[in-house]
């Protein structure tokens, strides 16, 4: 048996009634049955219902669209904004453009990384940050810089950030 039918095929484990992640997953694929190109909005909607998509759900996916999932996982390889592994609740992006580079954006990438355990491009093991760096945020002005969620932290020192990252639980 493989995973998607024990994740998504069978009643629910605690009441018998029908599984409601293939509930809410079908409910997704349902709402684009009559909708031409309809993979990248399932993704980005499944996505949504777990911050990442998992490989079983892509292959339940597969099976219901009838989506070859080699083109499934092509979508996904090729956008940045799909993830196939667990991402935190905060998602953390530090700048390191040249603003942020000159005034020390790569001294607090290596603190963050630090503090967290983790490095760029990972996720801490309690799901709580994921540490990411980006080109450019666009606030030049306050280099160096790193957004939180949408929340954007500027003028940064390696002493403020244990501050900025206790307000994210």
């Amino acid at each position: 048996m493989s995973i998607s039918e024990n994740r998504l095929e069978h009643n629910c484990s605690c009441c018998g009634g029908a599984n409601p992640e293939r509930v809410r997953i079908d409910a997704i694929l349902a709402k684009y049955r009559d909708v031409k190109g309809p993979l990248i909005p399932i993704l980005q909607e499944v996505q949504n219902l777990y911050n990442y998509l998992p490989k079983d759900v892509l292959e339940y996916i597969a099976k219901q669209t009838g989506t070859p999932i080699a083109d499934i996982y092509g979508v996904v390889t090729f956008y940045s904004l799909f993830h196939l592994n667990p991402r935190g609740r905060n998602i953390i992006r530090v700048c390191q453009g040249t603003a942020c580079h000159v005034r020390g954006g790569k001294t607090i990438l290596q603190a963050l990384e630090k503090q967290l355990g983790i490095k760029a491009g990972h996720t801490t093991e309690d799901l709580r940050f994921t540490l990411e760096t980006v080109a450019c945020i666009g606030a030049c002005g306050l280099a160096p810089v790193m957004q939180i969620n949408e929340d954007t932290h500027g003028r940064l020192t390696t002493d403020k950030l244990a501050a900025i990252l206790d307000r994210y639980k």
